[in-house]
């Protein structure tokens, strides 16, 4: 770990270009600075909070689920899945989060089985039954979605959803198949180099390419991937802008996704009585 990732601080997408940010990283930042949010990270987190106390009234801490908080918290708010009810039991630090946390978010309502949602309900009223809880859905959102109608896709979706997340599938399935792709293309038989490798060890993914991206030679790698695979169209389900990323020979259209609370309390609500 080198000095320089001490206190990282990124405000534009130059920042993580200068900075090297892997595509995973990049995932996690990039929604944020697109806000106008400027984004801290680095190992050092006492002088991370010494930094970003100099320039914000108000500091989120965001641990992806893979920490829990670094910091003293004000108040936790915590996102769950009922596409993976269950999972947030199963798993350290995510079983920490889910039953400290004050607040619980629960999003993809929309696309999300009612049975699972009920399985997700009833966990939260066993373990956390004081957490508020703000119901949501994921909208989609394709610019020129009719242009996947009747077209072969390739899938990209978000690295570590598929991977360690367990998913098989994310919102880039979820818009390929509601605007009426013909075909969605076995990633698989194109995959070379450590993105063959990634299928070896993650089984469950057969419609799917993750995007992986830990350093400039994978990065290349998936590009080679998408080059090779037999195709009209990649659909892209990450939260980055892939095409501003990597070079291909295939046209990339983007997939986004914005939280719609449903009914009461909402985010802002909670916020304000806090």
């Amino acid at each position: 770990m080198s000095s320089a990732q001490k206190v990282q601080r990124f405000a534009t997408y130059e920042d993580m270009i200068e900075q090297e940010c892997t595509i995973e990283e990049m995932e996690e930042y990039e929604p944020h600075i697109k806000n106008g949010i400027i984004v801290y990270a680095g190992v050092d987190y006492g002088a991370i909070l010494e930094e970003a106390e100099k320039e914000a009234d108000i500091i989120l801490w965001d641990g992806g689920n893979n920490d829990f908080s670094f910091y003293k918290a004000d108040l936790e708010i915590v996102v769950v899945d009922p596409h993976r009810p269950g999972h947030e039991l199963l798993y350290h630090p995510g079983e920490t989060n889910f039953r400290r946390a004050q607040v619980l978010v629960i999003n993809k309502i929309d696309s999300a089985e009612k049975e699972r949602l009920d399985r997700l309900l009833e966990n939260i009223k066993k373990y956390n039954p004081q957490a508020r809880i703000i119901r949501a859905n994921s909208t989609i959102s394709v610019p020129e979605g009719e242009k996947i109608s009747g077209k072969t896709v390739l899938v990209v979706e978000d690295g570590p959803t598929l991977t360690h997340g367990g998913m098989p599938y994310g919102a880039g399935i979820i818009a390929a198949t509601q605007y009426g792709a013909s075909k969605i293309v076995d990633p698989r038989p194109y995959a070379v180099g450590s993105i063959k490798e990634t299928f070896q060890k993650f089984s469950h993914l057969d419609k799917v390419l993750p995007a992986m991206g830990y350093g400039k030679k994978q990065t290349a790698e998936l590009a080679k991937t998408i080059d090779k695979a037999n195709c009209d169209l990649v659909v892209s389900g990450t939260p980055i802008d892939l095409g501003r990323l990597i070079k291909t020979n295939k046209r990339i259209l983007r997939v986004s996704y914005d939280l719609e609370e449903i009914g009461s309390p909402d985010l802002k609500e909670v916020l304000r009585e806090f």
